[in-house]
């Protein structure tokens, strides 16, 4: 080692002594200039973004409530249609169901006391199967509102 030559000989010698320090410099500069852009980043206006159209961001005027208005009696008209359509269906399989029943009756007591037909036992998951569905379309509106 050389001690005349001073610093470039030291500088050559370890060459990563220089690349530490520029990072380190490269570092304090951002950590002293980063609460000035986060201050200049809050100052900002609150803009909303430029690509959005006006009309989306406007409230609705007079022409548009009275097709609101009309649009939601559409639905309760829908609505109410349904309700109708659903009442009827229930009603006709509660007719349906109470036929099946007498017709079942009829058969066992046709029958002897300790014997059922193989028709009776099919009548009666058919009774069934019409009461689950009945149940459940009873029980349906109840669900959605």
């Amino acid at each position: 080692m050389c001690m005349t030559a001073g610093r470039n000989i030291v500088w050559t010698l370890f060459p990563g002594r220089r690349r530490s320090r520029t990072g380190l410099i490269a570092a304090l500069i951002g950590v002293l200039l980063l609460p000035l852009t986060v201050r200049a980043l809050l100052q900002q206006p609150n803009n909303p973004p430029r690509n959005l159209p006006e009309f989306i961001n406007r409230l609705p005027d007079a022409n548009d409530q009275a097709r609101m208005r009309q649009q939601q009696k559409g639905n309760q008209k829908d609505d109410e249609a349904i309700k109708a359509m659903l009442q009827k269906k229930i009603s006709d399989d509660s007719a349906k169901l109470l036929k099946m029943a007498a017709d079942l009756k009829a058969e066992v007591d046709k029958g002897g006391k300790d014997t059922l037909s193989l028709d009776v036992i099919h009548k009666t998951e058919a009774i069934e199967k019409l009461a689950r569905n009945i149940r459940s379309a009873v029980s349906q509106p109840a669900q959605s509102n």
